[in-house]
């Protein structure tokens, strides 16, 4: 593999310990349900299933790491589980980028 292709697959990994952000050509669009994020990119649509996961979501900017932005949305350490993994599917889709990408 070569060493561009290793270097992506490293910052795809989903690490909640780092700090992530949306891509900027992901939009949001809120919905009674959660919401629907769009990349244009890659022209993926993605479902967020309830708000608590949008506010999350759309914090993540605001923290160093997933656990504090999940911890400011009310998410206790012992439910963490499903967030850590939509937000883990949400990085294998690149809909969330590391803090400090600027693709």
């Amino acid at each position: 593999m070569p060493a561009p292709a290793q270097a992506r697959a490293a910052q795809s990994q989903f690490d909640p310990d780092r700090g992530w952000r949306l891509h900027p050509q992901v939009a949001v669009r809120p919905e009674p349900f959660g919401a629907l994020l769009y990349h244009f990119g890659t022209r993926k649509l993605s479902f967020l299933k309830n708000r608590t996961i949008l506010a999350v979501v759309q914090s993540l900017a605001d923290h160093s790491d997933v656990r504090s932005a999940l911890r400011a949305a009310g998410v206790d350490d012992c439910a963490q589980g499903p967030y850590l993994h939509a937000l883990g599917v949400l990085v294998e889709s690149r809909m969330l980028v590391p803090q400090e990408d600027h693709l």
